[in-house]
């Protein structure tokens, strides 16, 4: 994965007052840590940023030169988003150098195709690996083509770029294949639903006869508002 370069202005506002300050004026509150330095606030330019991870993923390596000379090289650690705007709130940012071996999570996607009439069970779509710091995959392959029911996928059958280690055990079940339900198996649930729905319903009509029977039956010797008035 290249790095990608981008500027950074240090941050003198702190506390939630100040990130939202910084993000009105379009940047990303981050904060860098690492080998033992000082944590230095920084804010980053959001379009930049949001490009890079678009294109690179999570674990973007980036280039970052600071305004006040500092430049550095950098992984994000932790990227906090606004759910319902999908934008960045916070990146956390560690300081790496070049050689340096780094252990991260990367994505991994399954290729091919299983045999016909079987499910596909995702049990871990990222895998924790050891890798040069400049040199971290965007996301790693494991191939599921022909395999039968009751296959395991483990992390050990994924495909490492050259130079990148397995951070976990190599039998960590990646993904397994199961059989898909037939039109039968199916179709036995059925009834056991509408006998549910049908429980549910008859429960409800109950309730509702029961509130109706109340109201029009007021106790026995009580006074209406109706009679207390004429008397």
């Amino acid at each position: 994965m290249s790095e990608v370069k981008i500027s950074a202005e240090p941050r003198t506002e702190f506390g939630k007052g100040g990130a939202r300050r910084t993000r009105r004026a379009g940047k990303v509150p981050a904060v860098l840590y690492g080998h033992g330095e000082k944590p230095k606030h920084i804010a980053l330019p959001s379009r930049e940023f949001a490009a890079a991870i678009r294109k690179g993923g999570a674990n973007q390596l980036f280039a970052i030169d600071i305004a006040d000379g500092t430049q550095v090289l950098a992984l994000p650690k932790a990227i906090q988003r606004d759910p319902i705007r999908d934008t960045f709130e916070h990146v956390d940012l560690i300081l790496v150098r070049r050689g340096e071996k780094v252990t991260v999570e990367v994505p991994v996607q399954l290729t091919g195709e299983a045999a016909r009439d079987t499910l596909i069970v995702h049990d871990h779509d990222t895998l924790s690996v050891t890798a040069d710091a400049t040199k971290v995959p965007d996301h790693l392959e494991a191939s599921i083509e022909g395999l039968e029911a009751g296959t395991l996928v483990t992390a050990g059958d994924v495909e490492l770029p050259t130079g990148v280690e397995l951070a976990v055990d190599s039998e960590l079940t990646v993904a397994s294949v199961t059989a898909a339900p037939t039109a039968e198996q199916l179709e036995a649930t059925l009834p056991e639903v509408e006998v549910a729905t049908d429980e549910a319903e008859a429960e409800v009509g109950e309730t509702t006869e029961g509130s109706e029977g109340a109201d029009a039956a007021p106790a026995e010797g009580a006074e209406t508002t109706e009679a207390r008035a004429e008397a």
